[in-house]
């Protein structure tokens, strides 16, 4: 496949607003009037404590996951969290939002050991599965957001994800489980389409859990502390830096720039387009009320008329 033409967008305000406002229009029925920008406001004034996400529903009953929180920490499955003695900290925010398979039970000390939310792909639920102990068992207090392509995800029974999605409720009834829609899966591609010029399909990509995860806190948080999470030029200087695993839990597994760098200029097969996904982020959190630890760093401002490729 012939790597599509690079796109220019501008990332003024209102471009950014705009991806936004589409976003939260699609899936709340608690719509913000307005957007405010990070000097201690939060990102979408929902009026009440709980809102309801439309775009978001239970597994048996389809009903919209209703939730709303102060402050959030949203913990990565990075390298750079071992060692970081972060876990009292996340533990403190009201919520806590995790990914996929990313266990806490003997990595308290450095990623604490709450779960408000877990944002699951369709690849990792077999690993859920395989946890289920430890993620599952002791989690029903615990919303689970199951992302994954259409045919998988398809509730006539030919859905292969929803089905054990399905088989795992009926014996446990008690989780509270959720998928993203169909429509809110168009919005998402549609959101990263607007913010960076880039069609995901035709890139031959695909939005990684990261991606949902973030969407998702900045619906549902008023403040979002993110653990673990590198700046998008932090591979650049690479050398310069230690080599950390791509998750804190597989201390052997892939290095963590590696993995971005190979998927980032990847062009034949699937990938993950992460540092482009970061550098949108970056343009959140000069906006919003999005903070970035370990590594502790802060977005740059972006000057006037300036343009990311």
């Amino acid at each position: 496949m012939k790597a599509p033409t690079r796109h220019i967008l501008l990332f003024g305000v209102g471009g950014v607003c705009l991806s936004l406002l589409l976003l939260y229009n699609s899936t709340s029925t608690n719509t913000p009037e307005n957007l405010n920008n990070s000097n201690g406001h939060h990102m979408g004034d929902l009026g009440q404590h709980t809102s309801y996400l439309e775009g978001y529903r239970s597994l048996i009953d389809r009903k919209p996951l209703r939730i709303h929180c102060k402050s959030c920490a949203l913990v990565t499955s990075s390298g750079h969290m071992t060692g970081s003695n972060r876990g009292a900290e996340i533990d403190n925010m009201e919520c806590v939002i995790r990914m996929n398979d990313a266990p806490t039970r003997g990595y308290e000390r450095d990623v604490g050991h709450r779960t408000s939310l877990r944002v699951v792909a369709h690849s990792s639920m077999q690993r859920v599965l395989r946890n289920r102990h430890e993620l599952l068992n002791s989690s029903l207090e615990t919303f689970f957001i199951f992302w994954g392509p259409g045919n998988y995800m398809r509730g006539d029974g030919k859905g292969l994800v929803y089905n054990n999605l399905r088989l795992m409720k009926q014996t446990m009834p008690e989780l509270q489980v959720y998928i993203i829609s169909h429509e809110q899966m168009l919005h998402f591609d549609e959101l990263f389409k607007k913010e960076t010029g880039k069609d995901r399909r035709r890139s031959n990509s695909w939005l990684s859990t990261g991606w949902f995860t973030m969407a998702i806190a900045m619906e549902i948080c008023d403040r979002i502390n993110v653990y673990g999470m590198i700046g998008p030029d932090f591979c650049k200087s690479s050398n310069s830096k230690p080599s950390v695993p791509y998750h804190y839990y597989e201390p052997a597994g892939p290095d963590e720039c590696t993995m971005y760098l190979s998927h980032e200029q990847g062009r034949h097969g699937s990938h993950h387009r992460f540092i482009t996904e970061k550098r949108v982020f970056a343009n959140w959190a000069r906006m919003f009320n999005i903070h970035f630890y370990q590594p502790d760093w802060r977005p740059a401002a972006l000057p006037k008329n300036s343009t990311i490729t």
